[in-house]
């Protein structure tokens, strides 16, 4: 039954009546109508935390949180140093087209138009 949510007590009842022979997944499943994949889930976290699962998640090692923002840190860094560059080359090429513009470069200068909107109407064929 879609919809449904069951109290840790009820989902450690389950899970320690499994793990102790006392009943058999499937006779679970049918007698509280429990899906197959929902009291696997169940049965991992028991595993994986014992007691304390269905319980609110505990942050990971702080190693392991201090490593993932040092890695998000480097990357905002080498993201800013790249938009850097970005924005200097863009600025170079708009100050080298200012500078050539009429001028006999060997290139054909486009001149800049402001572009108009087009109606949408105007789009469909």
């Amino acid at each position: 039954m879609p919809g449904r949510s069951h109290s840790r007590d009820f989902k450690l009842s389950v899970c320690r009546q499994i793990a102790s022979g006392e009943r058999r997944p499937a006779q679970i499943c049918r007698e509280h109508h429990l899906a197959e994949s929902l009291l696997l889930r169940w049965r991992k976290e028991y595993r994986e935390r014992g007691e304390t699962a269905f319980g609110p998640h505990q942050a990971g090692e702080p190693e392991a949180v201090a490593q993932h923002v040092a890695e998000l840190e480097r990357f905002c860094g080498q993201l800013a140093l790249e938009n850097a560059v970005l924005k200097s080359a863009m600025s170079r090429w708009d100050n080298h087209d200012n500078e050539n513009r009429g001028r006999d470069t060997g290139r054909t200068v486009v001149p800049k138009v402001e572009r108009l909107p087009v109606p949408r109407a105007r789009l469909k064929s």
